[in-house]
């Protein structure tokens, strides 16, 4: 299951962006933003592939083929699999 830290993550970064009083710190926290959305995204479909979850499933979601999904998120969940 996932970790909740990551949503406090994501809720300080959305706070950091919206409080940020420069643009330049507001982009730097929107960075950090990107990249815990990223984080989450790759521990969904590592869970939804550790559950069954096919990648003709994962690719209707991005709106691809199954090939699509393996080719974008295959090096991570291979990769989760390998530090499990």
């Amino acid at each position: 299951m996932l970790k909740k830290g990551i949503f406090k993550q994501l809720r300080r970064t959305v706070d950091a962006v919206e409080s940020a009083p420069t643009a330049l710190q507001a982009l730097a926290a929107a960075r950090e933003l990107r990249l815990a959305a990223e984080a989450l995204e790759l521990s969904l479909v590592v869970e939804i592939r550790s559950q069954r979850g096919t990648w003709t499933e994962i690719g209707r979601v991005y709106g691809t083929s199954k090939q699509g999904a393996q080719q974008r998120f295959r090096v991570a969940v291979e990769q989760a699999r390998a530090n499990a």
